[in-house]
């Protein structure tokens, strides 16, 4: 519709839209900008002023105290590890589970979904999961902070829901071919579905990432930590016990607070980029039916 011929009405309600997603945007990168701006200012600005726009001189000294530690590295391999691994074990138990489950002509295929969608309202809890962790001998292991979370019953289902949208017929012409089950599924359907698998591996990565319960209950050697309990770690011990390993005195705690926050996400975050286009068009696709 030419902008000319738009009513008023219609111009007004526009800009009105525009405002609030301004506003809304505004009030979700506040925080985060502040976040940022602490983790590079001074001390004497972060102790003098209450709030913090812009500093008027940048310091490294909350990022310089936080990799003062030498386990920093290799707790951040650990979660590098866990993620990459956990996500592909999540996408390959996810599509595996979600791919038969989207054939209408599957034998028990109802009582299977009911189950699956019996394990999102009712869940086993902490200290069960823990025992069954403690029984396979998982505890103290990566394996621990992987196998629990393997699959997630939400994002199969909504992979599942994505597969059912595709065409009958390229299936049926793949059979033709002398394709099979396996073959349909990484040679048709896969490629297909690229958004929504893009979109749900985000998911999973982010989930990974932030992996901290159950590293508390599963994990006891400190040489596996993965980065957020070694963040956590030196923002409790940032007067104490980590002091001692760096030559300069510490900088205020507001300031290890900031810096550990923008270290355990600006790595993550700077993936979304790269899935950007395909992440709502993904999540959409798959949620119109079931």
């Amino acid at each position: 519709m030419n902008q000319q011929n738009r009513s008023w009405g219609t111009r007004l309600f526009d800009w009105t839209n525009v405002a609030i997603l301004l506003l809304v945007s505004a009030v979700m990168l506040i925080p985060f900008m502040y976040i940022i701006v602490i983790s590079f200012a001074t001390e004497q600005e972060v102790l003098s002023k209450s709030f913090l726009v812009f500093p008027t001189k940048f310091s490294l000294a909350g990022y310089r105290y936080i990799l003062s530690t030498p386990i920093l590295l290799r707790s951040l391999t650990v979660t590098i590890g866990v993620t990459v691994i956990g996500t592909l074990v999540n996408l390959l138990l996810t599509v595996l589970m979600a791919y038969p489950l989207a054939r209408k002509d599957l034998y028990g295929r109802r009582p299977v979904m009911l189950m699956v969608i019996f394990t999102m309202v009712f869940s086993a809890g902490i200290v069960p999961t823990f025992l069954i962790v403690k029984a396979l001998h998982l505890t103290n292991t990566y394996w621990a902070l992987i196998i629990p979370s393997a699959i997630s019953a939400f994002n199969m289902i909504i992979i599942k829901n994505f597969f059912q949208q595709l065409p009958d017929g390229l299936e049926e012409s793949a059979k033709i071919d002398g394709c099979n089950d396996l073959g349909i599924l990484f040679r048709i359907v896969i490629p297909l579905s690229l958004p929504a698998i893009a979109t749900f591996s985000l998911f999973y990565a982010v989930t990974h990432w932030n992996t901290f319960l159950s590293a508390i209950l599963y994990i006891n050697d400190s040489k596996k930590w993965p980065i957020q309990v070694l963040l956590r770690q030196i923002v409790i011990l940032s007067e104490k016990g980590l002091a001692d390993m760096s030559e300069a005195p510490p900088p205020p705690s507001k300031i290890i607070n900031m810096a550990v926050i923008v270290f355990s996400t600006v790595p993550i975050l700077s993936v979304y980029p790269f899935l950007q286009k395909h992440f709502a068009k993904g999540v959409l696709l798959g949620s119109v039916k079931g």
